[in-house]
């Protein structure tokens, strides 16, 4: 099916042509004569090159759920590399960025907690192909390359299942994920992982340890609030362990705690500047379908039902009560919906996302057993967020896909070595030597 189209006047900006493009697709693609929803991608080019000159596009896939597409200020890093080969389409998947909205005011419209459900069962890896090749043939597009990040990876993993005819080549980063299972397993995995990154942590900075155990019982007694005016819990100061997930991330979580404490009238009390930290990771108002939709992107035909919150019960060196509480990873749990504000209104939504048990399969196991499309995938040995293991079973179940396993990096790795990274995984999929 073809779908309505517009496109801006292209915009010269620090050495790229930018060019905004708007699509109206179906909310259901079973139902394409029905509901619509826009969604956006911002194309990204070198204005040296004509757009008649015939580069090919390359459709970057970015981590989430519920993450939008990267705004560039300029080329650098992984696009520096691509923008040599390809025009990159910078997708707002839908419900992000300027895509229409899915969050606490948009959602109201949608009726009562049933109502949003529904809607949002239509949010996960298979809407998002199927919105991908229509995009892909509006833009006459031929087969295209695809660059996936974490949760773009299984959305990759997706076209390859369903739409590998649109597929020229695949490279996943971070992101290859469990192909079968419930989702417990993934976050067994990953809480292991998770443990490990802690003491990781822990042993280069000795001292945080006394201190973070400080915080957590400073927090059981004392009333210490964020800037919205919610009050800091000891198991919201655990989510600060996202940092853990990065290469100098993790020393920017000890920049954070040095600045923890700080002298008042009231005593020894928690600073403006950690709390104002603090708050910047643990709140959902710029991604509230991160929450919403994460434990979703592993159910295939079975209900989640708080996956990551059951799991944490057999870890109670997670638990904030625990004589020395671990920073949690990218877990969700469902307190998130009683202590932000952003997610309070959807918390019956959420519940409701949690029961869902008949989400239809986001794999063809058989079609990836004989995928011919190349493909290559980066795998990070410590990746607290995608675990290896399973990784590397979800490779060895995909025909031609070739991994390189390196534990130079962690998740974040293109944001480490960005350029390198793409040029390898290219490189891999087109026979090239590094």
């Amino acid at each position: 099916m073809s779908v309505a189209h517009t496109a801006s006047e292209p915009v010269n900006v620090r050495g790229m042509r930018v060019v905004e493009h708007r699509f109206a697709v179906p909310l259901d693609h079973k139902q394409p004569d029905g509901e619509h929803i826009t969604v956006f991608a911002r194309e990204y080019s070198d204005p040296g090159v004509s757009p008649g000159a015939g580069l090919p596009w390359l459709l970057y896939l970015q981590g989430g759920p519920g993450g939008k597409g990267s705004r560039l200020l300029q080329f650098g890093g992984w696009t520096k590399a691509a923008s040599r080969r390809f025009r990159i389409l910078m997708l707002d998947q839908r419900g992000t960025g300027l895509s229409t909205p899915a969050n606490r005011q948009s959602l109201a419209l949608r009726g009562d907690a049933a109502a949003q459900a529904e809607y949002l069962s239509h949010f996960r890896a298979d809407s998002i192909v199927a919105d991908a090749e229509l995009i892909r043939n509006a833009l006459g597009s031929g087969p295209w390359s695809i660059y996936g990040q974490s949760y773009g990876g299984f959305c990759a993993l997706t076209y390859l299942s369903f739409a590998p005819s649109g597929l020229k080549e695949v490279l996943v980063t971070g992101g290859l994920a469990p192909l079968s299972g419930p989702a417990d397993r993934v976050y067994q995995a990953t809480f292991s992982r998770v443990a490990a990154r802690n003491a990781e942590y822990f042993a280069k900075y000795p001292g945080d340890r006394e201190l973070t155990t400080r915080i957590a019982r400073h927090l059981d007694t004392v009333p210490e609030y964020l800037p919205d005016g919610t009050r800091l819990t000891p198991r919201r100061f655990q989510m600060a362990g996202s940092y853990l997930g990065g290469n100098t991330r993790m020393d920017g979580l000890h920049h954070l705690l040095e600045e923890a404490f700080i002298d008042t009238p009231d005593g020894h009390r928690l600073s403006d500047t950690f709390l104002a930290g603090i708050w910047q990771l643990a709140e959902r108002s710029t991604n509230p379908l991160y929450a919403l939709m994460h434990e979703s992107i592993y159910a295939q035909r079975q209900a989640t039902g708080w996956a990551a919150w059951r799991v944490l019960q057999s870890r109670p060196d997670f638990l904030p009560d625990a004589a020395e509480p671990l920073y949690t990873g990218e877990m969700v749990y469902p307190w998130y919906f009683d202590e932000d504000p952003a997610l309070c209104p959807l918390k019956g939504t959420a519940e409701l996302l949690a029961a869902k048990s008949d989400w239809p399969d986001l794999y063809d196991a058989g079609q990836l057993a004989r995928n011919t499309v190349p493909a290559a995938a980066a795998v990070y040995t410590h990746d607290i967020y995608v675990d290896r293991d399973l990784s590397l079973e979800t490779a060895a179940a995909v025909q031609g896909l070739q991994v390189w396993e390196t534990d130079e990096f962690h998740h974040d790795g293109i944001a480490d070595d960005g350029e390198g990274i793409f040029k390898r995984l290219l490189g891999m999929v087109r026979g090239e030597r590094p």
